[in-house]
């Protein structure tokens, strides 16, 4: 769930991050429902709103366009794309309100404490700091953001969220149930020492916070944006309609560091008093430097997924994104790491394997010869090394899903991509061509061919999850069946005898990547 002030590349992190989870447990055969959107209510969109000079619905109906086009363009299967400015929406969270309310937790009471308006968060004197404004005053503002904080006292509804530090606790008894551990052992000391448990103010004067859903029952408040946001998950699986449940509770939802609190402290409380299962783990990742320098407008290094797209390709910026970061630690965005990653990788490593063993110099009749009958041909070490590779690679790249390490993944693919490379060069298939006379070198050139293309399938299958249109154009030019792209798949083929083997590739030649100029 995005905010609206535009997206920007950490945005597009979350997104494909999310995208590439789904892509792999379908590989898997499970069914999958990804969901993603825009969080449109509060103060800061009204304030973002007035700077643009537009109506706030005009401004949240652009803005929400670019993350719905960022998303089209960087191939993110949606199942839904939500915004919560939508009437089913508003519907959802006044049904989820009431229940609630039904159920006694929520009340009436004095609120007074530091919100800070930025952040759209309450905050505790932990969470503050003290500095001094351009004309020296001393202010209150977030240790986490920087953003001011306002001294805020009024009448409004509350939500008894210090009931629920024992169910909080039972919940993260799993270590899965918070990844990485990182962020479970973070969010175990908060519940653990409570200071983010006090009850929570979940409304605000309406005339203080006009752009948000009301109450249902009192339209002098309006509805905290954070319940409000949250219930997008419900949402968009039909809730209140019982068929939400298909989907219910949600394996995993992916949210970036800063939003910890709200959806590790929050939301399992909030759907815990309504009577419903939390998530079954919240996948928290890191941020993005720039250079090692903090993304912010003041200092002009914010990235736009649009403009990068530009220089590396949506594929390649994707392929990047998703091989660059460590969800525990921030990632580093730095345009000479693309363009030599991209190149070694993409260009040089995986698509020279495919273009030496197809192009017409070694492979002029197309062919990809039955990796079954041809598998055990080369007596080579470079050619055991492969081998050895391909049969240990989909295990390998499977481990490091299951722990959405998508960057070991890509290590595990390069290291197979880097053997594969290595038998081709070492068996010298160029030279075996010339020998067209000679039955062994013949057999011998089939076998380098053979185990070069079964590199690339397996490789294909694994990526396809981070760079799906890469894969599937690579995939298409093997020649490899739709109903052939499962998991399952990422065994080498000699070990599937049952399966028709001998095919031929696609007759035009494939770039796989183009090769990036430096800027």
């Amino acid at each position: 769930m995005f905010y609206t002030l535009g997206p920007h590349i950490g945005h597009l992190y979350s997104a494909v991050l999310a995208d590439a989870v789904a892509r792999y447990n379908t590989m898997l055969g499970h069914k999958t429902f990804l969901t993603t959107g825009t969080d449109e209510h509060g103060n800061k969109i009204k304030t973002a709103a007035t700077t643009a000079g537009l109506p706030n619905l005009e401004y949240c109906d652009k803005i929400s366009q670019q993350f719905r086009e960022m998303c089209d363009r960087f191939e993110v299967d949606y199942s839904r794309f939500i915004r919560t400015t939508e009437k089913q929406h508003c519907d959802a969270v006044h049904h989820f309100w009431n229940r609630l309310e039904e159920r006694g937790h929520i009340y009436l009471g004095k609120y007074s404490g530091w919100y800070c308006v930025s952040d759209e968060a309450f905050l505790s004197d932990t969470e503050l700091v003290e500095q001094k404004d351009s004309i020296g005053k001393v202010i209150k503002v977030s240790a986490e953001s920087g953003n001011t904080a306002e001294w805020t006292e009024e009448e409004n509804y509350k939500f008894r969220l210090s009931a629920f530090q024992d169910d909080l606790k039972y919940w993260l008894k799993d270590e899965n149930t918070v990844r990485p551990a990182l962020y479970h052992k973070t969010l175990s000391e908060w519940i653990e020492e409570g200071t983010c448990l006090q009850d929570l103010s979940v409304t605000r004067i309406r005339n203080k916070v006009p752009w948000a859903l009301p109450c249902p029952r009192d339209e002098s408040h309006s509805i905290y944006v954070w319940m409000d946001a949250l219930v997008n998950y419900l949402t968009v699986l039909g809730y209140p309609n019982e068929s939400f449940k298909e989907f219910w509770p949600p394996i995993v939802q992916i949210i970036g560091k800063d939003i910890l609190k709200f959806h590790g402290v929050y939301w399992p409380a909030f759907l815990i008093a309504a009577g419903l299962e939390p998530p079954k783990t919240l996948l928290c990742h890191a941020h993005w430097t720039v250079d090692h320098q903090k993304m912010s407008k003041s200092k002009g290094n914010v990235i736009s997924p649009f403009k990068a797209a530009n220089d590396y390709s949506e594929e390649g910026l994707r392929y990047f994104i998703l091989r660059e970061a460590v969800p525990q630690n921030d990632a580093n965005y730095s345009s000479t790491k693309i363009v030599n990653t991209l190149n070694s990788e993409l260009a040089d490593s995986l698509g020279n394997l495919v273009s030496r063993c197809a192009g017409k110099a070694i492979n002029p009749s197309k062919e990809f010869p039955d990796p079954a009958k041809y598998w055990n041909v080369l007596r080579s070490q470079a050619a055991d090394e492969i081998r050895e590779a391909l049969e240990s690679v989909g295990k390998k790249a499977g481990e490091s899903y299951d722990e959405y390490n998508l960057h070991h993944v890509v290590d595990a693919v390069m290291s197979m991509v880097h053997s594969a490379n290595k038998m081709v060069a070492y068996h010298e298939p160029w030279q075996l061509r010339k020998r067209v006379d000679d039955a062994d070198s013949i057999n011998e050139l089939k076998a380098v061919i053979s185990l070069a293309l079964e590199s690339s399938r397996i490789a294909a299958l694994i990526l396809y999850p981070i760079a799906p249109r890469l894969s599937s154009g690579l995939l298409d030019f093997l020649n490899v069946p739709k109903e052939n792209r499962m998991w399952t798949d990422t065994t080498p083929e000699f070990f599937n005898s049952g399966r028709a083997k001998e095919r031929h590739i696609e007759n035009n030649n494939v770039i796989l990547f183009k090769k990036i100029r430096s800027q």
